[in-house]
């Protein structure tokens, strides 16, 4: 692409690190096989995914939250106390109080004092923490944000719903968010939600109503998908929220240097290459060995592509997903 002078921010941001913790066991499709009784390569075949990582028994979901911030911290030779507020941008919660912020706070470890909330926006939660934190930052209420989606999407897997149980990885991602000198920063951003998809992607208990009290089963806690009906309600809506959302910016889809997706699934990638033209060089796409993460996956993409030079300064990044709701999230920004 070549090097062109873009329209400046409409809020800055600089995204000064990012860093990402994994569970330590990774689950190969071929495990997957034997666990579900399938011949060698059908969850491969089915899936699209080679491996990905399931938390055990004891790993904590706020635990892989703090080893993904103090990755970003070292990135950017930060000392923790540089950071002056956490914005947990997860899909599920730790529990239903305290939040997710503050358990992740303390396995971190960060001074007392630190300011500390939740983003929830399903998978698509990293981008409305960035669309928080730079209005935060550009009113100066803060200095130095960290942003930290972890998600353990295993824990909640109905084994018996063959769509479901392949295609989920666990994983944490954070991003230390300044406000910089005003040169990079979110050109555009645009959230629309369809609430006729709101039963096509849930977990129906652990709040008000599905709970012990107002009767509930077991299956309410877990993850329940009407994954074909899901798809083709995103499917008809995609294309004219992916031109509002380049309207918005002001550009193009050849303005666009990297685009980083939700890393859904395989079909929903596949379908963004050809119904929305996205070059596979533009695309970011780590969805075989990592699966698809919840709220973890597009930041953790985002941290592929920053520390593997895809990321270029000046060059428009593109963050883009889809999400329970049926909610769409995107964002274009100078990184």
């Amino acid at each position: 692409m070549e090097n062109v002078s873009f329209t400046a921010p409409r809020a800055a941001l600089k995204i000064i690190a990012t860093g990402v913790a994994l569970p330590e066991n990774c689950v190969t499709s071929r495990e997957l096989d034997n666990r579900l009784g399938k011949k060698p390569g059908y969850v491969e075949k089915r899936a699209g995914i080679a491996r990905r990582y399931h938390a055990g028994a004891q790993e904590s979901q706020a635990e892989l939250g703090a080893r993904a911030l103090h990755d970003a911290l070292a990135h950017a030779a930060l000392p923790a106390e540089s950071v002056d507020l956490v914005i947990c941008a997860s899909a599920i919660a730790v529990q239903a109080l305290p939040c997710t912020a503050v358990h992740i706070m303390k396995a971190a470890r960060l001074p007392a004092g630190v300011a500390g909330f939740d983003v929830n926006s399903s998978c698509v939660s990293f981008i409305a923490a960035l669309d928080v934190a730079a209005g935060l930052l550009n009113t100066g209420a803060y200095r130095c944000i960290a942003i930290v989606s972890s998600d353990l999407a295993s824990r909640g897997i109905d084994w018996s719903h063959e769509e479901a149980s392949l295609i989920f990885g666990d994983g944490a991602a954070c991003a230390i968010v300044e406000k910089g000198d005003g040169r990079s920063g979110i050109i555009a951003s645009l959230s629309e939600t369809y609430p006729a998809g709101s039963t096509l992607c849930e977990i129906r208990a652990g709040g008000t109503r599905r709970n012990p009290r107002s009767g509930m089963e077991d299956t309410d806690f877990l993850f329940h998908m009407q994954g074909k009906a899901l798809f083709r309600q995103a499917a008809s809506l995609i294309e004219g929220y992916f031109a509002r959302l380049l309207a918005r910016s002001g550009m193009t889809l050849a303005d666009i240097a990297t685009l980083v997706p939700h890393q859904a699934s395989h079909l929903a990638l596949e379908h963004m290459r050809k119904r929305l033209n996205v070059p596979e060089t533009v695309l970011v796409d780590i969805y075989r060995d990592y699966g698809n993460q919840v709220s973890a996956s597009i930041p953790t993409a985002l941290h592929k592509a920053m520390t593997s030079g895809r990321c270029i300064p000046g060059q428009p990044l593109m963050l883009m997903g889809t999400a329970a709701g049926l909610t769409f999230a995107g964002m274009v920004l100078l990184p």
